[in-house]
């Protein structure tokens, strides 16, 4: 079948290195694409937020599926334009995308299917927002209502801060502060099933230590042995279920990758926050473990056809972020890297990359590599990623010591 994958980042990246992978992938394409997903698919200019643009390309190329990676052009109405031209397409429609891009939203579908999750207000005014913060007390967790590319999150414990970003947004959703550790887990969702992936944890500060600000996330590892037994069908049966239940009743069938963020509280999981796709970097790593070939999963999603659950390597998998000089603020973007190449446990994904006018390959975002690590555990695995990392040479780069410690 031919592909076309939709986005420009290590998510996409990630997603073209498994196709390519997949003998019953005969072409692969992706729009706009990186400097490394170059190496394995054919890229072409186009808007990925223009839906009409990107369904005359699909018709163009006579591709079988496409692929939407990030959040944006899913909330811009992409999947709609691609199924309306009689494709295939792995993404939820704009509304069910409204999941990931107004809280406020999920929240209220969240109540509807009696999905366990943070109590929290939506607040438009100064007072409201106030209000809301002087009730739920610190930690303060202010939430952007619309999308902010895994930024638009403050926790923390000055009131001053928490007001000041809630000015900063139209809207924001106040909610409690969820104490516990954060595991990921993705579902593949065909409409009326679903059906999950490994559990993963990401990374989401800046700087060792979890200090710093909120980034769309630092690294990750997976599978996770100390998370409780069962957790994955618990989440299953409470959160995923229910969620695209509750979808389905609204005539908003879900398919696609629902991401479910989660919180394991003293009182049982709790969902964070929901993503329309996969996550960056958990996907990284999940793609590196998976077994069972990536195109038919994708497929079968995308026709309503979901059957067995997918079958994952033994072994584990990390991946860290390499990123640009100044971010989260303002990344500095330009600089000639090298040191990419592989070795025999860990390669390089491209997230923020371009290629320079003679071949180079230049840093272009601010999360600009992800180096992904395997082996037969956790610390194996660990150091297989940091030796590579180690080998990447990048003007100003950072990237955290402490991933998967």
């Amino acid at each position: 079948m031919r592909v076309l994958v939709i986005g420009s980042g290590g998510r996409e990246h990630a997603l073209c290195r498994s196709l390519k992978l997949d003998p019953q992938v005969s072409e692969l394409h992706c729009a706009p694409g990186n400097a490394g997903i170059e190496d394995v698919a054919t890229v072409h200019p186009v808007d990925p937020v223009d839906p009409a643009q990107v369904a005359e390309l699909a018709g163009r190329l006579g591709a079988d599926l496409v692929v939407v990676g990030p959040e944006a052009p899913l909330v811009a109405g992409v999947a709609d334009a691609v199924r309306e031209a009689g494709i295939a397409c792995f993404g939820p429609t704009r509304e069910a995308a409204m999941l990931e891009g107004s809280k406020a939203f999920a929240k209220e579908i969240m109540k509807a299917a009696d999905v366990p999750t943070a109590r929290a207000h939506t607040c438009e005014t100064e007072a409201e927002a106030a209000a809301a913060l002087d009730e739920f007390g610190a930690p303060y967790v202010v939430k952007d209502d619309g999308l902010a590319a895994g930024k638009g999150v403050v926790v923390t414990r000055d009131r001053d801060q928490a007001l000041e970003h809630a000015r900063a947004c139209e809207r924001v959703v106040i909610e409690e502060y969820l104490d516990g550790p954060e595991v990921s887990l993705f579902a593949l969702c065909d409409g009326s099933t679903a059906v999950p992936l490994q559990l993963a944890q990401d990374f989401k500060r800046a700087y060792d230590g979890d200090e710093g600000p909120n980034t769309g996330g630092m690294g990750a590892y997976t599978p996770l042995p100390w998370a409780p037994e069962g957790l994955t069908e618990q989440v299953m049966r409470e959160v995923v279920h229910p969620t695209i239940g509750e979808l389905a009743r609204r005539g908003l069938p879900y398919q696609g990758v629902l991401y479910v963020g989660l919180a394991l509280t003293q009182k049982g999981p709790k969902v964070v926050e929901f993503n329309a796709r996969f996550g960056d970097p958990e996907t990284q790593v999940l793609l590196d473990r998976l077994e069972t070939p990536l195109g038919g999963l994708l497929m079968a999603c995308a026709t309503g056809e979901l059957g067995l659950d997918p079958v994952f390597k033994d072994g584990s998998a990390v991946t860290v972020v390499i990123a640009a000089e100044n971010y989260p603020d303002a990344p500095v973007k330009g600089d000639v890297i090298t040191g990419l190449a592989e070795t025999e446990h860990a390669y390089v994904i491209h997230a923020g990359t371009r290629r320079g006018p003679g071949g180079e390959v230049l840093s272009n975002g601010g999360r600009v590599l992800t180096v992904v690590g395997n082996g037969p555990d956790q610390d194996s695995a660990r150091r297989n990623a940091y030796d590579l990392v180690g080998r990447v040479e990048l003007r100003g780069s950072h990237h955290r010591t402490d991933i998967a410690r």
